[in-house]
């Protein structure tokens, strides 16, 4: 599961593109950052509970007032992120409903031109996610987001989600990438502030996952609207 609550307040621009010449890796979230966090706020806020209130033979909204507290019982654990895990919980194939709405999954504005903006650069380019392999592998199949990346990992492989410093220990055993020639995009103000205690030095937020939704207050991290801001202007780009 991933949703995003927002302010009314827009998102800062990056202070300065970064220094292409001394980032040899960019590792990338999924939801929220390559692909429109508006698929999944629908997929949890609005079909489920929809679906859920069918099946206990209540209204959407008491069903949304039952959900609400049992989702966020488990916020940051890897349990929050697994379709198994809730289809348990809530008796219903969150596999089958995933697949039914899945013409509604959509890439971010830009986020196709810049994955094809990196290729020129030579950069190793890793999808990281907390999405699970099967969510994972629906996304990559409507997207064909796979060709752009040269690699891509779910949390789920490493037992523990991204928001877990020690996350990024195992991450490290699999991809060797220098923590400080390493860039990472992301929504997740928790998962950015465990990358920062590893050591990443690149950090930057997404301001708008949610594509519908009004962008966030600016933070402790620089944030970026479109992904394009990144590559324009910095000291290494295409031309």
């Amino acid at each position: 599961m991933k949703v995003a609550y927002h302010s009314q307040a827009m998102s800062r621009t990056p202070r300065s593109s970064p220094d292409w010449t001394q980032i040899d890796t960019v590792f990338l979230d999924m939801d929220g950052t390559l692909l429109d966090l508006r698929f999944d706020n629908y997929f949890w806020r609005e079909l489920v509970p929809e679906r859920y209130a069918e099946r206990q033979g209540m209204t959407t909204e008491e069903a949304q007032r039952e959900l609400r507290p049992r989702f966020a019982a488990w916020e940051g654990r890897l349990e929050w992120y697994c379709l198994d895990h809730w289809t348990r919980e809530l008796g219903l194939d969150l596999t089958a409903l995933k697949h039914e709405v899945a013409e509604r999954i959509a890439f971010r504005p830009s986020a196709q031109e810049f994955l094809a903006g990196l290729r020129p650069l030579g950069k190793r380019t890793a999808l990281v996610t907390n999405a699970d392999r099967t969510a994972l592998a629906l996304k990559l199949e409507r997207t064909e987001l796979a060709s752009h990346l040269d690699a891509h990992y779910s949390s789920h492989d490493f037992g523990l989600p991204k928001e877990d410093r020690a996350f990024w220990d195992r991450l490290r055993e699999r991809e060797r990438f220098d923590p400080a020639r390493t860039m990472l995009i992301d929504d997740s103000i928790a998962v950015l502030r465990a990358a920062r205690a590893f050591g990443l030095r690149h950090l930057y937020q997404i301001g708008r996952p949610d594509t519908a939704a009004p962008a966030r207050a600016p933070g402790e991290f620089e944030a970026v609207d479109s992904l394009l801001e990144l590559l324009n202007g910095g000291s290494s780009h295409p031309t």
